[in-house]
């Protein structure tokens, strides 16, 4: 999966505040154009040696998705962990790539990062702070303190905690398998030298790749997770969901 385009819960305390404070976020399109697009046409098409050349195409190309990582970061005004980890990747990719490594190295490196992810979901699970539910519980969406009082009500909260776990379950299922998968495509597709032309091109086509045969799936995943738990809230509350979530019109 790709980590450079997961959001940041940043709770707060009033519907208000949650309309009037957050910070803006790149948009899907943004994130897109210079995450994959712009690097994959620079990669693909101008890293003849005719054109920019193998390596200065790839110092270029990462640029870009480093420096939107960074300007989301001073827009958002908060350290996000997961883009924290999507930098750190585009840096070892350019690092591995300019250094002429072995391919496998970055095919490792593809593997490594979602594998961290899925272990930290399920690593957290046995803190007080359980990322998935951080994430799909956001201050900014739901009113915690008015769910858990319905679900206490009714004697259903050991019940919603146990299928929280199993929405953490199943996201941390999707990283392995976007671990999995990142670790094929890279073994696939980079059999050329570093330093070459042909090298560019090739990590120019993972990176397309990457989005709609890895990402794509994933966020599916992830999605189906999250709806997994909102249909509990009726099941296990006797009311609909809109009734805890937050009135974003302030």
């Amino acid at each position: 999966m790709s980590t450079e385009n997961l959001n940041n819960p940043s709770p707060t305390g009033t519907a208000t505040a949650s309309a009037t404070s957050a910070p803006p976020r790149g948009s899907f399109l943004a994130n897109l154009a210079f995450n994959i697009i712009i690097p994959v046409f620079i990669l693909s098409r101008l890293s003849g040696p005719d054109s920019l050349g193998p390596s200065l195409s790839i110092v270029i190309a990462l640029t870009f998705p480093i420096g939107y990582g960074l300007w989301d970061l001073r827009q958002s005004g908060k350290l996000n962990p997961f883009s924290v980890l999507g930098v750190v990747s585009v840096f070892l990719t350019g690092g591995i790539s300019l250094l002429q490594l072995d391919p496998k190295y970055i095919a490792i490196k593809e593997a490594t990062i979602p594998a961290l992810i899925g272990l930290a979901v399920l690593f957290t699970q046995r803190t007080r702070f359980p990322l998935v539910k951080t994430l799909i519980l956001n201050a900014q969406l739901v009113r915690i303190d008015a769910l858990y009082a319905a679900l206490a009500e009714r004697g259903n909260t050991a019940m919603f905690e146990k299928r929280l776990s199993q929405a953490s379950l199943i996201v941390a299922g999707s990283f392995f398998v976007s671990s999995t998968l990142n670790y094929l495509l890279a073994r696939i597709i980079l059999v050329s030298p570093p330093g070459t032309t042909q090298f560019s091109e090739e990590l120019g086509r993972m990176t397309a790749l990457s989005y709609p045969v890895i990402a794509l799936p994933s966020m599916v995943i992830l999605m189906a997770a999250i709806w997994f738990v909102f249909s509990q809230v009726k099941k296990l509350t006797g009311e609909s969901l809109e009734t805890f979530l937050v009135d974003q019109g302030g």
